[in-house]
């Protein structure tokens, strides 16, 4: 089945933008013709495509449909790149869906990102072990997601590279220490400290303790879903939480954290997966968050 491109920059403008008045905007054209493009859009596939509401949503048709226009741009830049065509009905480069946890955005993403300024970004912000639920669903073109191992494949029909890995330690401040821990820590006192949990996907506070103590503690938990907040709330005496030492280096050469075990890091490996189709135009994206990654990243060992 054949679309309209103008029907599918419609309906992803609508979907990105959330209401037909800004898709119009966007578009140089009026809210009546985006809802006629979006009418004739749904007529044609046989099924409703956008929630109308504030803001407007997308179906699981619609967002399967607006991504794919949202492919073909990528696509036809590379196409047009490699035949050195120049692009001049483009009013805005084209956009790239991409999943990636909060705490490599924080750290190292965005530095791939920067070298990338041929692309605009729309960020899925999920746990690195969920991820790769969103490139199964085809809503994004590549994830960074928990390392693909020996009991883990890459998601059907995509090129997946190992990362490295992000180093994380068990850290609180001083304050906190004295007051919560101070007949040492132990199974009996993480049980009752508050830590701090990102979102209920979170399992890093509670896989350290496994880890380090053979034990599955569910302690009382702040939740707060910002990697700075998180941090932060660590070094407010809140709680402890697993943070990633790229973010909380200073606090722990000043002293504002401590971490609550030594030589107890949990580092957890991340892999790189892009859609295989998607694959070629987003190379220069690739090269930069390999490049990214080896820099801020902790790299395995060279084989003896």
């Amino acid at each position: 089945m054949m679309f309209d491109p103008n029907h599918l920059s419609a309906l992803a403008a609508v979907l990105r933008l959330g209401s037909f008045e800004a898709a119009a905007q966007t578009l140089s054209v009026t809210p009546s013709a985006i809802s006629q493009r979006i009418k004739a859009l749904e007529e044609r596939v046989g099924t409703a495509l956008v929630k109308r509401a504030l803001p407007c949503t997308g179906t699981e048709a619609g967002l399967r449909l607006a991504k794919h226009a949202e492919d073909v741009a990528l696509l036809e830049g590379l196409v047009s790149s490699e035949l050195a065509l120049e692009n001049s009905t483009a009013d805005a480069p084209p956009r790239l869906r991409v999943a990636v946890n909060a705490d490599s955005l924080a750290i190292w993403f965005i530095e791939a990102m920067a070298a990338t300024p041929d692309l605009l970004f729309d960020l899925v912000i999920d746990d690195q072990d969920h991820s790769a639920e969103w490139l199964k669903r085809g809503e994004v073109s590549a994830a960074v997601t928990a390392a693909v191992t020996a009991h883990g494949k890459p998601i059907a029909g995509c090129n997946a590279q190992p990362l490295g890995a992000m180093r994380y330690q068990a850290s609180a401040s001083p304050g906190y220490v004295a007051k919560w821990f101070a007949e040492g820590i132990t199974p009996q006192t993480l049980a009752r400290a508050p830590c701090l949990t990102f979102n209920a996907k979170d399992a890093l506070q509670r896989r350290w303790i496994t880890q380090y103590f053979g034990t599955d503690i569910a302690p009382p938990a702040h939740f707060i879903p910002s990697t700075q907040g998180f941090a932060d709330a660590a070094e407010a005496g809140l709680g402890w939480g697993m943070n990633p030492v790229g973010l909380i280096d200073t606090a722990l050469q000043s002293g504002r954290l401590v971490t609550l075990l030594p030589d107890s890091a949990l580092d957890i490996a991340l892999t790189w997966q892009v859609s295989r189709i998607m694959a070629p135009a987003l190379a220069p994206l690739t090269r930069a968050v390999l490049g990214s990654a080896r820099h801020h990243l902790i790299q395995p060992s060279p084989a003896s």
